[in-house]
């Protein structure tokens, strides 16, 4: 492609409102422009990048029996309030109607729809199983879209659903998956890792997310420093064996505690550690206020929380609620004397805290010398924190380690959250109809393009791999008013292309600085510069990951570069 006639408008400042390696470095080489906040356009560089993952993807996919198809963006309402997700979704959901006045959604995902369309096509076990999958735009209204493509409102993404007979068949396939993913960011060259997750507003049981290792990444991953277990921190399991103190218990204890609210506060003033407090909340768990212990030194999980309490929804509660509940402020809240039948739930280590220190249900006041079961009852001690650094690996090897992570693939065990819900039956081998058994796996398609693009670049700009580069050469003629130049690029533009080289071939009337800068930003793998030498024959070539750089006859550049693409 001659470089003139295609459409890489390149800048040479960063854009202000870019934050984040990738972001600025694709808006700079001319990859992406922002339409709207959340919503971009790939431009000619980008979606050759975006070609080559969504290949790599595909092969993947067939390699594990995965059927492509497409299905609609805009989903009727219908769908959604049969798996009951309507009204559950929540504003992330970006809904409309027709001129008729029909409720329609736009994408975010697909369960509903696959869901419908194989309960009308498939009826028996002998069909089964099934995964079918599509690469399509999604949308989701997302409250604070950031970091250019990896958190957007309009996105790119491969989602597969597999449909079976048997929860042997759904294991096999989601270990079917979990390795062709495993094979898709690994073909891509990412640094990543497979975590164990919460399926969050998808459903079902049984979940791993793959994370991109980055410093710029929204999840942070609990790992272990001497194997492969790694979580999400929402998921990892603490397995800590806490030892009550054998002390005496101690009378309990009324202080004044004047404008000490936090932790940390309480604990300075009564010069107590913070993890001989017990920290008091008041969570609103499907329509029920609940107290939630954890100890002073330790923060509560909510989605530990919602799955150890088998909830649907669980958010902190309103402060007049819990006024009207409790007749204190935060702060001041404890599980001492608590109103009749307010049920408490604590996390396991509040169980050894001896002769602590609470909130006194009245402001301005905590209790001193406070002990679990003697002067307070708890419904269940449940594993409700969050892991910390130097906790036990829940596996048994090491201690863990925290990394940043971003999401770019997801696989579920949906089992049969929607199939069941929406009436999706096939006929067993005795003739008896039953739901199918469904998996789900996701994979961000241009939030990867953001993931390698913040992975391989350097100070001048990218440095794609070779498999992934939107071209394969970049042919440079220093001064297209030299005959002697402009022949020799010509001649290799047409012998490069009949070797079926991808060439961007720079035949723009721009000074040799202006060239240069553009081919390190764009960062094919190899640059190959018609310069004074054309009328000998010989071209400069670098390459770009290594910055070496060789003058070469013409006759021999196709053999030495043969050789480099056959090992890179």
């Amino acid at each position: 492609m001659k470089q003139s006639k295609t459409f890489i408008p390149t800048l040479r400042e960063v854009p202000a409102d870019a934050d984040v390696k990738s972001h600025k470095q694709l808006l700079r080489a001319g990859f992406i422009r922002q339409n709207t906040s959340g919503v971009y356009s790939y431009l000619p560089l980008g979606r050759r990048v975006l070609a080559k993952i969504e290949q790599i993807v595909r092969e993947e996919m067939e390699a594990v029996n995965s059927i492509e198809l497409l299905m609609p963006a805009l989903q009727a309402a219908e769908l959604w309030q049969e798996s009951g997700r309507w009204d559950a979704y929540g504003p992330e959901l970006m809904r409309l109607q027709d001129r008729h006045n029909r409720d329609f959604a736009l994408g975010a995902t697909h369960e509903e729809v696959i869901t419908s369309l194989v309960r009308d096509e498939i009826k028996s076990y002998k069909k089964l199983p099934l995964t079918l999958y599509q690469i399509q735009t999604k949308f989701r209204d997302e409250k604070r879209p950031r970091f250019g493509l990896l958190r957007g409102r309009e996105f790119i993404m491969k989602d597969a659903y597999s449909f079976h007979a048997t929860r042997e068949s759904l294991d096999e396939t989601y270990d079917d998956m979990y390795r062709a993913y495993s094979n898709i960011f690994t073909r891509l060259g990412l640094n990543f890792r497979a975590v164990i997750a919460d399926a969050g507003s998808i459903g079902g049981k049984g979940t791993h997310e793959f994370m991109v290792l980055s410093e710029i990444g929204e999840d942070t991953i609990a790992y272990s420093d001497s194997s492969d277990y790694a979580a999400n921190i929402e998921m990892a399991e603490v397995v800590v064996e806490y030892k009550a103190s054998e002390e005496a218990m101690n009378e309990l204890e009324k202080v004044s505690t004047p404008d000490q609210k936090s932790i940390e506060d309480v604990s300075s003033f009564l010069n107590v550690p913070a993890n001989n407090c017990i920290k008091s909340l008041v969570f609103n768990v499907d329509g029920e206020l609940v107290v939630v212990l954890a100890r002073g030194d330790h923060e509560i999980n909510d989605i530990k929380l919602k799955n150890a309490l088998g909830a649907t929804s669980v958010e902190l509660a309103e402060e007049q609620e819990i006024k009207e509940l409790i007749g204190a402020s935060i702060g001041s809240i404890g599980p001492v004397k608590l109103p009749v039948g307010v049920k408490v739930v604590a996390d396991n280590a509040v169980k050894s805290v001896r002769n602590g220190v609470a909130g006194a249900n009245e402001d301005g006041f905590h209790f001193v010398n406070v002990n679990p079961e003697r002067d307070f009852a708890v419904n269940d001690y449940l594993d409700i924190r969050f892991i910390q650094v130097g906790d036990p690996s829940p596996d048994g090897n090491g201690v863990i380690k925290f990394a940043e992570g971003i999401e770019v693939g997801h696989i579920f065990k949906l089992g049969t959250t929607y199939s069941a819900k929406m009436g999706a039956t096939f006929l067993d081998d005795q003739g008896k109809a039953q739901p199918f058994i469904m998996g789900c796996y996701g994979i961000g398609v241009s939030r990867l393009l953001a993931a390698v693009a913040e992975q391989f670049q350097d100070d001048n700009g990218f440095v794609w791999p070779t498999q992934l580069t939107p071209y394969d050469i970049h042919l440079v003629p220093v001064n297209v008013k030299d005959e002697a130049q402009v022949g020799l690029a010509d001649d290799l533009y047409s012998l490069l292309q009949s070797y079926r080289y991808d060439v961007l071939y720079d035949d723009r009337a721009e000074r040799a600085g202006v060239k240069f800068a553009d081919a390190d930003l764009i960062g094919l793998p190899v640059r190959v510069t018609v310069g004074k030498k054309a009328a000998e024959g010989i071209v400069e070539v670098k390459f770009r990951h290594s910055g070496e750089s060789f003058e070469w006859q013409k006759e021999e550049l196709v053999d030495r570069l043969n050789e480099f693409f056959r090992t890179n």
